[in-house]
């Protein structure tokens, strides 16, 4: 395609925009919407999977050892454990640090148990590489030698890792739910635009213009109007975003949890936006204008 065709054609989606000022409007807003919807719960499903990873990740295995076990046989069962399959991390908290724990949750009347007095195990804390296979490597861990007992949470964990599992899937279906919706509602809006300008398309058929010659204004001024409708709801969303992040932050400090940090999470949403607000805008476009072309 000729530099003068491609002016040309960028020129008059640009009028095109202008003297149809409220039919693009219509479409505009209903990309804005549309799109602030979309990002919306992107935003909200990729924190909220942030958080359900930071709590499976908190779901560790606690292995109590035996009071009987010598330091020896807390060695050998240290490397037991770093042996076992799917173990990531093995660290060691021996009794007098449980019950400083204890006495920093609790308060001081803790302290009482100090010394000879201290009823708590030496404790390993297992971590593994996946929060899934916590059960299976509990289950391992048991049967050890020096092993009291071993704790992960049991059915509630599990409950725990198939209910985040739940949440991912059907936060996934409703994003596709909702950019289907988009492409839907912005290609019906495009379709009004473009059918009062039907008689204008059947002239350019009749004097011999090519289908792509009159299709590229239309694919032009779609991608324009997924381009300014995107920008709607990027500016609100990362607004909001920015001041929630703050807000939220501070009463998530001191914890293991964190929402996902403006830098990149925000910069890689805008950009997918105004892309999904592009091809939206020029799909729904295409899709429109394709009856009209069949003169």
């Amino acid at each position: 395609m000729k530099f003068r065709t491609v002016k040309r054609h960028i020129a008059e989606s640009f009028r095109s925009i202008i003297r149809n000022g409220w039919m693009t409007l219509a479409a505009i807003s209903a990309v804005a919407v549309t799109l602030l919807l979309v990002g919306s719960f992107i935003a909200l499903l990729m924190n909220v999977n942030k958080l359900a990873s930071d709590i499976e990740n908190d779901v560790s295995i606690r292995v109590h050892v035996d009071l009987a076990a010598e330091e020896a046989d807390r060695e050998a069962l240290q490397e037991s454990l770093e042996g076992l399959e799917n173990v990531e991390s093995v660290e060691f908290s021996s009794r007098e640090e449980e019950l400083d724990n204890v006495i920093g949750s609790y308060g001081d009347a803790f302290g009482l148990f100090d010394g000879d007095n201290n009823p708590l195990y030496d404790v390993f804390v297992v971590n593994t590489t996946t929060p899934e296979q916590t059960a299976e490597v509990a289950q391992q861990a048991e049967t050890l030698d020096y092993v009291a007992e071993v704790n992960y949470g049991g059915s509630d964990a599990d409950r725990l890792f198939k209910v985040m599992g739940t949440v991912r899937n059907v936060g996934v279906v409703i994003i596709v739910a909702l950019v289907f919706t988009a492409v839907f509602l912005i290609a019906n809006t495009i379709r009004i635009t473009i059918f009062s300008r039907r008689t204008e398309i059947e002239i350019m058929k009749l004097v011999g213009a090519t289908n792509w010659f009159i299709r590229w204004p239309f694919l032009i001024e779609g991608a324009l109007i997924g381009l300014i409708g995107a920008l709607i709801p990027v500016s609100i969303i990362s607004y909001v975003y920015l001041r929630g992040f703050d807000t939220i932050m501070n009463y998530l400090s001191g914890t293991y949890f964190a929402l996902l940090p403006p830098n990149p999470f925000l910069i890689l949403l805008v950009a997918a936006l105004l892309s999904i607000g592009v091809i939206i805008g020029s799909l729904g476009s295409a899709m429109s204008i394709r009856k009209f072309l069949k003169v």
